[in-house]
């Protein structure tokens, strides 16, 4: 084993490789169930890059599955990888579940979901580019239900189930989500398309899962955006922390619709979901894009991984999602370094000792910082300004230099003995009315002196 001191501990990785999903995404939006054309509400979150495509929960076992070039560190070649789990942390790697070796997806295996049938039979839905490199989406089985692992699939005799017809540019229609059943015993399943230059998210029906119907109109679509990648549609709940199945019509819920958009003046990253039955959560995962150079790609021989886990939620107001690392994270936890009552005053850096963030060749150790900060100029807080709607934006302007009346405060991560590398993750408070709110930023644009490498800056508010 060659010493990779960048690898990560315990977020997920194949062993060699590309791993990715798809691309951009900037905007989230959630609709009420009971009136689905009611206002938008939109919700921007922490950046990542979509999912697995098609996690899952079956038979005490989490199934990851990714896509996954098998011969190099570069994108290409495109089939689903498998990996399971029964902590989300560690990691057991299967053979590859699918293979772009049929006409309906010879030239790649590409995003999809699974979703779970009458009698707990999970299938597979995924976007396969064909011999006319045309988008068509295709349905996969386990060929034994009895194993837990799933680790062979047989894909429909059906396929394609849904092509581009009818003016949809074959270019543009694909990763179908997960299918919910409605009141009628239908099921349905949204497809991401572009038409005209603007984003769709196709609506389709079946009765049996294998014949399906494109609705008249889209389950939603929007002038502002191009093509819709990686869509996801899942409820949650109004009240409460538990996480719902992706049929539910029993609870009071709201659904989520989020849709990627790759046409942004700058980028949020797509997302996936998945309801695990076991624990009566919804996790939502993310890969990660690493900015290295194709070059760095090649020489260390891989590139990609997945984000750490999180439970998703409905925030108390019913207009925010909360997410946080699912529990078996923290159960990871190994020495603990702490230190309290420490003052720290303008400009000033407090250096935390005894902590090593790297994994090294055959040990592993990661840094989990939780911090709380306790602040006494509270209500000089700045008046928050009603254009300050995007917090990626704001973070840009309102970066770590720039003196605000309460921030920025935050943590210096990575950073160089003489601080010219550093990421740095800080926090800005403003009021809103009889409120405040809370803006927390991830600056990457000091993460590394080499040039040519992207270096942004991400961010969320509460």
């Amino acid at each position: 084993m060659e010493q990779q001191p960048y690898r990560t501990a315990y977020h997920f990785q194949p062993p060699k490789n590309w791993m990715n999903g798809l691309l951009y995404s900037r905007n989230h939006s959630i609709y009420s169930l009971s009136t689905p054309n009611a206002e938008i509400l939109d919700i921007n979150l922490v950046k990542m890059i979509t999912s697995a495509t098609g996690p899952m929960y079956y038979k005490g076992v989490y199934h990851l599955f990714y896509q996954y070039n098998p011969y190099a560190s570069i994108w290409g070649n495109i089939t689903w990888a498998h990996s399971i789990s029964y902590d989300l942390v560690n990691w057991i790697h299967l053979d590859n579940a699918l293979s772009p070796d049929e006409p309906f997806d010879i030239n790649g295996c590409w995003s999809g979901s699974t979703t779970f049938l009458l009698g707990e039979k999970p299938v597979i839905l995924y976007t396969g580019s064909d011999t006319m490199n045309r988008q068509v989406q295709n349905l996969a089985e386990p060929k034994n239900l009895s194993d837990p692992l799933l680790i062979e699939w047989v894909k429909s005799s059906h396929n394609p189930l849904m092509a581009p017809v009818d003016g949809i540019d074959p270019k543009f229609f694909r990763d179908p989500t997960t299918a919910w059943q409605g009141p009628d015993g239908l099921w349905r399943v949204l497809v991401g398309n572009q038409m005209d230059g603007h984003g769709w998210g196709l609506l389709y029906r079946s009765r049996d899962f294998a014949t399906w119907t494109r609705s008249k109109e889209p389950l939603h679509s929007s002038t502002r955006t191009g093509m819709w990648e990686c869509p996801d549609f899942y409820p949650v709940l109004i009240d409460g922390k538990d996480g719902v199945d992706t049929s539910s019509l029993d609870k009071p819920t709201k659904h989520v619709l989020k849709a990627s958009f790759n046409d942004c003046d700058h980028y949020f990253y797509a997302s996936k979901t998945f309801f695990d039955s076991d624990k009566k959560r919804r996790i939502l995962w993310g890969w990660i894009l690493e900015f290295d150079h194709t070059t760095d790609d090649i020489e260390k021989g891989w590139s990609g991984l997945q984000s750490i886990p999180r439970s998703i939620l409905l925030g108390k107001t019913g207009k925010q999602l909360i997410q946080w690392p699912v529990e078996e994270i923290e159960k990871q936890h190994a020495e603990n370094v702490s230190f309290k009552n420490k003052e720290l005053k303008g400009g000033s850096v407090l250096e935390v000792s005894g902590i090593t963030a790297f994994q090294i060749w055959l040990y592993f150790s990661i840094a989990d910082v939780e911090v709380s900060f306790d602040l006494s100029n509270l209500k000089e807080a700045e008046l928050m300004h009603p254009s300050w709607m995007d917090p990626q934006l704001l973070c840009s302007q309102k970066t770590a230099s720039v003196e605000g009346n309460v921030g920025p405060f935050g943590i210096l991560a990575f950073a160089s003995k003489d601080f010219t590398e550093q990421t740095t993750i800080f926090f800005c408070v403003f009021r809103s009315n009889d409120e405040y709110v809370v803006l927390m930023c991830s600056d990457q644009s000091r993460s590394s002196l080499r040039e040519g490498l992207k270096k942004e800056t991400y961010g969320a508010s509460t």
